[in-house]
């Protein structure tokens, strides 16, 4: 096999294996990293002795953003505030209307490896975060996540199981249609628009959650903030100068809005719809996260 053909091989699994390594490390940017190392590794490995390339890779990369989730743990404890993940940031789809009750049009947080999957993840141990990841999640046999994490087949079992009860108890409980998560969110923008109290808080959960990730290089609230009055009267500190652009967009194949606040900083919001009302906004500001946004 040629140089081309082979990356021309590797390149069909790029998407699969970028999607890996981030669900790992929670950072688009090392994602991208990880995969490379994975390229570059692959050009001086006997690909002629690979039966299967995809599986291949993705054991390289899951070594490799294993490697970085042990190092990017230690600076997170020096972290500024609330970490969130990077976003993935993409537009909306053309809208077309299915059938109320399509299970098609349902978003899965496998599917999607929300914000808030993300930030339940990283009360797990690397280990238990990668074995749940490859296992649960992306399909690997407990054998090859054994490679992976360095022990046995069996261990590693009792850590997805570990992780998975985890994340159960802790994960959204629900999975809102493409149409609910755009009634909620559309009317959750209105009522930030026009100053509305009332009208928020009644879109919110009662026992809403709000984390907001400005990484000490722009404003942030820094605590976790609980309850639906609270939440929604720092919402509207925010906004008492009126934002230069708002728009909706996917946030981890979720909607979500992308603003430009009145100083020109950008932030990426990310909600959890459970019961027709938010029970979760995720709020990342942190400028090193939003690069590709504008």
């Amino acid at each position: 096999m040629t140089l081309d053909d082979l990356a021309a091989d590797f390149e069909t699994h790029r998407a699969h294996l970028e999607r890996v390594a981030y669900a790992v490390t929670g950072s688009r940017a090392a994602a991208e990293d990880c995969v490379q190392e994975a390229w570059l590794r692959l050009q001086c490995a006997d690909s002629e002795a690979i039966d299967d390339l995809r599986a291949w890779a993705t054991t390289v990369v899951a070594h490799l953003a294993l490697d970085h989730l042990g190092s990017a743990r230690v600076r997170r404890e020096q972290y500024v505030g609330t970490w969130l993940p990077e976003p993935v940031v993409e537009p909306l789809p053309p809208f077309v209307a299915p059938p109320p009750a399509d299970p098609a049009d349902r978003v899965t947080l496998d599917e999607s490896l929300s914000i808030a999957l993300l930030v339940v993840l990283e009360r797990l141990s690397p280990a238990q975060r990668v074995a749940y990841l490859l296992h649960d999640v992306f399909g690997m046999s407990f054998d090859d996540v054994a490679d992976v994490v360095g022990r046995s087949p069996a261990a590693v079992r009792q850590l997805a199981a570990r992780a998975r009860k985890d994340v159960r108890e802790r994960a959204p409980r629900a999975t809102p249609s493409v149409h609910e998560q755009r009634k909620v969110v559309t009317a959750f923008v209105a009522a930030c628009a026009g100053g509305d109290l009332a009208a928020l808080v009644s879109l919110l959960d009662p026992d809403v959650v709000m984390r907001s990730d400005g990484g000490g290089k722009v404003p942030a609230v820094r605590d976790i903030q609980h309850g639906a009055e609270q939440v929604a009267r720092i919402l509207f500190g925010f906004l008492r100068r009126p934002p230069l652009e708002v728009r909706p967009v996917l946030v981890n194949g979720s909607y979500g809005i992308v603003m430009c606040d009145a100083t020109g900083a950008w932030s990426v919001t990310s909600f959890v719809v459970v019961d027709g009302r938010v029970a979760a906004v995720d709020i990342v500001r942190n400028p090193d996260k939003l690069s590709d946004v504008h």
